[in-house]
């Protein structure tokens, strides 16, 4: 059984590299080298950053699981997930986002609050209980966020959604994930309404201020920053 530490490292990778394909569907790339990964790999310096340690450390870890068979790792290009490391990353990425829809749905936590939370309780919870929660959850697709929920055969979807930036003025859209684990972020979303789900409208663009302008029904416009609004992928209704 891995131990937790190992499950975080798999589980960061797995998330840097969905959002790598995120970035590359939103500036239309595939491939190449952007923000410091290459050839779909991670380097052990961005690996550090999203894990909160050293460098050191990072490349530490990186050999370990490599011997593991959990990753393959070469020492200036970085560390992607082998086929083992990825049937195990999904497995503890199902767990957590199970985890958050409990904690929001059924505990009532908001959902600025339970990354956190589910973070602490995805390494003990057992396979019989983890199904539970599913099928008290209805089986669901997404967690409170709209991040998709791996199925139980480790498989992960890969919604046909666009960032918020990439969407034309006029067009109407609706929310379907926000990324990103930031508490007030999060907290300054709900506060707005913008939230998955909810239908929004593109009201203006400005390119000099780099923003964009939106209102949900019954609500006033709301100004984005393009930072903010690359954070929100939406589905178009019309």
């Amino acid at each position: 059984m891995a131990s937790p530490t190992v499950e975080d490292y798999l589980k960061r990778i797995l998330l840097e590299e969905e959002q790598q394909g995120e970035g590359a569907r939103e500036g239309g790339k595939e491939g190449g080298k952007e923000g410091g990964k290459e050839g779909g790999r991670l380097s052990t310096g961005d690996l550090a950053v999203a894990m909160g340690v050293t460098p050191g450390s990072a490349t530490a870890m990186a050999k370990t699981l490599s011997e593991s068979g959990l990753v393959e790792y070469e020492a200036r290009a970085g560390v992607r997930l082998s086929r083992r490391g990825r049937k195990l990353a999904m497995h503890v990425l199902r767990r957590h986002r199970i985890l958050e829809l409990f904690l929001v749905r059924v505990l009532g936590l908001d959902w600025s609050e339970v990354h956190k939370e589910a973070e602490q309780l995805e390494h003990a919870l057992s396979e019989r209980v983890l199904d539970r929660l599913d099928a008290l959850l209805g089986h669901p697709l997404v967690d409170p966020h709209g991040s998709p929920i791996p199925t139980a055969e480790g498989v992960l979807e890969s919604p046909n959604w666009v960032s918020l930036n990439e969407c034309q003025v006029g067009k109407r859209v609706r929310i379907a994930r926000v990324a990103g684990e930031d508490p007030q972020f999060l907290r300054f979303l709900d506060g707005l309404g913008l939230v998955p789900g909810v239908e929004v409208t593109v009201i203006s663009r400005e390119t000099l201020a780099d923003a964009i302008t939106l209102a949900a029904k019954d609500r006033p416009p709301v100004t984005l920053g393009s930072a903010a609004a690359a954070r929100l992928f939406v589905k178009i209704e019309s």
